[in-house]
């Protein structure tokens, strides 16, 4: 077995070991100032280039470590790794960076469940033997990261739905996750009280069933509650990450994966409240279970025991919404699909130019991912005073003239409020109902990630502008002009 490539402490006392600290303990800063200037869109950007100056120094300062034995190995996953992380992320849509952050978060668990191992079995092969703490963190860092890869893969296949989105479940699936669990856990034990074993068997061993429970925990959850899967990834990666440091002896490894840890926790907790859901019910619940699917035509018709769709055509909708005061936009994840920010940031300028007030409400779990609308629309330049959150925009839509949903359907749901036996039942909506008139744009009649027909679409108030989202508004958009 070769060596590790970084020792498992750093001493203190040379020039050299002192500069490293000093530049991790200047890493550490940058990640905290960009992980709070995250917190806006004004300055979300300029974090993240903060945060990511902080991972270059803390990357340049850990190749002077002394205990680096081997410069190939590094050279050779850098330059393997750039390339593929550069173009990847220079390639995504905005609609995928739901997936590719599920991908990154699983590279990031896989890459610490591969240092745990080598750790271990590095302080095997020496023959000194492993402390009881490194042993407990690398075994730790291993399951948890384990579970995080395999997780954040599935989740990755389901947000990029290449496979379904529905719960998919085994017969006893909670028996089977509580077993492979506590056979991880008991090997992990095992290991610890025992000595003179060979360790290789045992720890490929959790590491199997560590991931095939990664496999098996977010099968069975929803696409629906990909957000809060989401955050609780990340969390485990920041965890796992935590423990990995403090296996190796690394204190800015220890700090960053606290922090992200600590900021996954709370988000979790932050999207588990939006959708009033609690976090137990959304990892170990099934959601959504529904087959779903609503039986109206695409140009309307009835459904839902003779209610009927009401559907309108662009030139309708342009001048309802021409000759309205007030006008709210509700964004949901088919405004992303059909690229259509700029032609909705379009209308509102259109909008605007005849005296009407437009606003955007964003639903803390509208989209893929928390604050998916939000990057959304910013990149489409829309002006962040314009963005409001549900609490603060729901008490308005009883005084909006037009409420316009492009793309969204759980998050605007009546059954939530109305239907105690609905699978969404108690989920925070936009009250998008309370309006005067409501447009819906959507390609058909099928049903969101819970799998529930929504009964706005049955409102008498409501019309359907059936079609592709930016056609349909590039064409509302012209009819603007001419009204």
């Amino acid at each position: 077995m070769t060596a590790p490539l970084i020792a498992s402490s750093v001493g203190g006392g040379t020039t050299t070991e002192h500069i490293i600290n000093v530049a991790y303990l200047v890493a550490v800063i940058l990640f905290i100032v960009g992980l709070k200037k995250l917190t806006s869109p004004t300055t979300a950007r300029q974090g993240n280039m903060i945060a990511g100056l902080g991972m270059v120094i803390a990357l340049i300062a850990t190749l002077f470590l002394e205990e680096i034995v081997t410069y190939e190995w590094i050279a050779l996953g850098t330059i393997l790794g750039a390339p593929i992380g550069y173009f990847s992320a220079k390639k995504v849509k905005m609609t995928s960076m739901p997936e590719m952050v599920a991908l990154f978060n699983g590279v990031g668990g896989g890459a610490v469940a591969l240092i745990a191992l080598s750790e271990y079995f590095h302080w095997t092969d020496t023959g000194a033997g492993i402390t009881t703490d490194v042993e407990v963190a690398s075994l730790f860092s291993l399951i948890i990261g384990s579970i995080s890869f395999w997780g954040s893969v599935v989740a990755f296949l389901k947000l990029s739905e290449r496979i379904s989105g529905r719960p998919i479940a085994l017969p006893g699936q909670k028996l089977i996750n509580a077993a492979l669990f506590l056979g991880a856990i008991g090997i992990a034990g095992y290991l610890l009280v025992s000595s003179g074993m060979d360790p290789y068997s045992y720890t490929i061993g959790i590491a199997v069933l560590a991931g095939v429970l990664g496999l098996f925990f977010v099968l069975p959850i929803g696409g629906a509650d990909m957000p809060v899967v989401i955050s609780t990834l990340n969390a485990m990666t920041g965890l796992a990450a935590a423990a990995a440091g403090f296996a190796l002896g690394n204190s800015a490894l220890i700090v960053a994966g606290m922090i992200v840890g600590a900021s996954g926790t709370i988000l979790t907790n932050l999207m588990a409240v939006a959708m009033n859901r609690t976090i137990a019910g959304v990892l170990f619940g099934s959601f959504g279970a529904g087959t779903g699917g609503g039986t109206a035509p695409a140009g309307g018709g009835a459904s839902r025991e003779g209610a009927t769709v009401r559907s309108t055509d662009a030139a309708s909708a342009a001048i309802l919404m021409a000759y309205a005061q007030n006008v709210i936009v509700v964004p949901g994840y088919g405004l992303a699909v059909a690229q259509a920010q700029h032609t909705v940031r379009e209308m509102a300028d259109e909008l605007e130019s005849k005296g009407v007030t437009v606003k955007y409400a964003i639903h803390p779990v509208a989209g893929r991912m928390p604050g998916h609308m939000n990057v959304l629309l910013a990149e489409a330049d829309v002006p962040y005073d314009q963005l409001v959150e549900m609490d603060d925009i729901n008490p308005e839509f009883e005084r909006a003239d037009v409420a316009i949903v492009v793309g969204a359907n759980d998050v605007t749901n009546p059954a939530a409020k109305n239907s105690p036996d609905s699978p969404i039942y108690g989920m925070p909506i936009l009250e998008v109902d309370q309006a005067h008139n409501v447009i819906v744009l959507k390609r058909g009649m099928s049903s969101g990630y819970a799998g529930i027909e929504n009964e706005l679409y049955y409102d008498p108030k409501t019309q359907m502008l059936f079609g592709d989202a930016k056609d349909s508004l590039s064409e509302v958009v012209q009819e603007l002009k001419n009204v």
